[in-house]
């Protein structure tokens, strides 16, 4: 075993998979390979490129008589070790070898990607010849339709020439003479199937890895009818059904956006529409307000010039009571009848003495204020005086006694001012008595 080929058989242990995840994985090709079972009680089979021998140990256990070729001698190591009927020969070779119509199968497990395109067709159109009528004819290869597949784990393994499209590989086997071939999408995640959402890891991932082409050569009737099922069956995920599925789940994500967005515009809406709804009713009971409050101004200033208007008409009635009180006490018609205001002055106090008791007294004391304003009106004036003088020296106890109710007086003679007359305004009054001061000022010059 050369370094090259033990280098090769670790590639595969590490990134083909376990023998136990490649022969689950082979077993879907069990709705193509279980019709072949009528053909012969053992039927033949060849496999190119057996590689470690999972699909010869199937066949096996199947009850095809099964044998494979390869020429890593790491990877036939592995079939000789498990007993399998492997040996060291070229693939195309070894099919060339095999007589016409003598095989029930030809399979090429990711062999095609390994070998110039011209040979691969060479490959097809071998494998026609020496397949028995109704032989099935597959070739499994890494499917470039998965975005990371074609981009990046084709290229891990360094002997890979390039990939090859389906329909490319497709169109060889229809081109080449079989009577139909099928292509089948295979190990995609199961979850796709279902329900389970599309990303755009998804679109770049999720498609089937590995894809075979199914081709089966012309056979009767009855015979090309069982297998029928397995070539009408869909299978596997292509990048164009994962893409619409993905823009569906995008589409149905916007819609629901869209969706949300109208609500939260409509919502908004409403709430702009309550919001100016409430600043026109807060505004219109502004304004309301401003209007009654305009009206209770207006109302006042009213008022305050209603209240202006008696003020000023209640002084003007005051300027013009104080005016008829100065043209009254100007008057002769008031000097003339102030000893009759006087008496009757006097009499109200004598009613009013004698209702409270007091008459008397207030006879005397009223008596005295007569008797002293009768003698300070004769010494007013000097003729009266004289007069008075000559009458009283004939009556000398009636002198005397004027004598001393005159001394009684403080001394000095005295003048009296009536109560005011009647009921007066302020104004008047005060009018009356500056009047009544400058009267007695008078008399006081006139008696000096």
């Amino acid at each position: 075993m050369t370094s090259q080929t033990t280098f090769y058989r670790a590639f595969e242990d590490r990134y083909r998979g376990s023998r136990d995840t490649i022969k689950a994985r082979l077993r879907a090709y069990a709705p193509f390979t279980d019709p072949l079972r009528g053909l012969a009680a053992r039927p033949a089979a060849l496999d190119l490129g057996c590689g470690r021998g999972e699909w010869l140990e199937l066949l096996g256990e199947q009850g095809f008589d099964a044998h494979g070729v390869d020429l890593d001698d790491g990877m036939l190591a592995a079939c000789i070790e498990r007993g399998l009927a492997a040996r060291r020969e070229d693939a195309l070779a070894a099919l060339r070898a095999q007589p016409d119509d003598s095989l029930a199968l030809v399979s090429a497990f990711h062999l095609v990607e390994h070998l110039p395109f011209d040979l691969v067709r060479d490959l097809v159109t071998e494998a026609l010849r020496a397949l028995q009528p109704g032989g099935i004819l597959i070739m499994e290869t890494p499917n470039p339709e998965n975005l990371t597949v074609g981009a990046t784990s084709f290229y891990l393994d360094p002997s890979h020439l390039h990939p090859i499209p389906p329909g490319l590989l497709g169109f060889t086997a229809d081109h080449a003479g079989y009577a139909r071939a099928r292509i089948v999408r295979l190990q995609e995640d199961p979850a796709l199937h279902g329900d389970a959402p599309v990303g755009l890891i998804t679109v770049l991932e999720g498609v089937s890895p590995d894809f075979a082409v199914v081709a089966q050569k012309a056979a009767p009737p009855v015979l090309a009818a069982t297998f029928d099922a397995a070539f009408d069956a869909p299978r596997g995920l292509t990048l164009g059904q994962l893409a619409q599925r993905f823009e569906e789940r995008a589409a149905g994500q916007n819609a629901e956006i869209h969706h949300i967005l109208a609500r939260i515009e409509q919502r908004a809406a409403q709430d702009t529409g309550q919001l100016f709804a409430e600043q026109q009713r807060q505004r219109m009971q502004a304004d309301d307000r401003q209007a009654h409050l305009a009206q209770q101004i207006e109302e006042l200033h009213r008022i305050a010039q209603d209240q202006q208007a008696r003020i000023a008409q209640a002084e003007a009635h005051a300027a013009e009571m104080g005016q008829r009180v100065v043209d009254l006490l100007s008057s002769t018609s008031w000097r003339i009848t102030e000893p009759l205001r006087r008496v009757t002055a006097i009499v109200y106090r004598l009613r009013a003495a004698q209702r409270e008791g007091r008459l008397g007294s207030a006879a005397k004391s009223r008596a005295r204020r007569l008797v002293r304003r009768a003698g300070g009106a004769v010494l007013r004036r000097p003729g009266l005086k004289r007069a008075a003088r000559a009458v009283l020296r004939k009556v000398p106890a009636l002198e005397a006694r004027l004598y001393r109710l005159m001394l009684d007086n403080s001394g000095a003679t005295r003048l009296v001012l009536d109560d005011e007359p009647g009921e007066l305004s302020p104004r008047a009054a005060r009018v009356y008595r500056q009047l009544k001061q400058e009267q007695a000022r008078m008399h006081n010059a006139d008696r000096h």
